[in-house]
């Protein structure tokens, strides 16, 4: 009996280990969420995968230098209830993409919303 209980304090210790780097896996804490910031260029690819999805555009800046950006969107069944589908982004499209910039300056911004040229506008967050 005593055997029976300790193999199961020790398979549910295993399994609470292993969980918490999967939990840890979906922090926003690279991001600067108190701020949204615009990001106005033009698709260049769209990775519709799993675990996020991916947007990358090129954008002008205040210079008129041209940066590579990469917008991190949720999963795939995330973004099918928000209304997304895998060709819903297309390169060549202009786009206006609103989120969270990465803390560290990097051209990264985990997306909030989508504006296209056309006033068309897109969450990438499901409540």
């Amino acid at each position: 009996m005593i055997t029976k209980r300790l193999m199961i304090l020790l398979l549910l210790s295993g399994l609470l280990v292993i969980s918490r780097p999967i939990l840890a896996h979906h922090s926003t804490a690279e991001y600067d969420n108190a701020h949204l910031i615009p990001v106005k260029g033009i698709v260049t690819s769209f990775e519709w995968t799993n675990p996020h999805a991916y947007i990358y555009i090129e954008a002008k800046d205040d210079k008129g230098i041209v940066e590579k950006w990469t917008l991190e969107l949720g999963s795939l069944g995330m973004l099918a209830r928000a209304n997304w589908h895998r060709d819903t982004v297309k390169p060549g499209d202009q786009v206006t993409a609103y989120g969270n910039r990465a803390r560290d300056g990097r051209t990264l911004v985990r997306l909030d919303k989508i504006v296209f040229a056309n006033g068309q506008e897109l969450s990438a967050r499901v409540l």
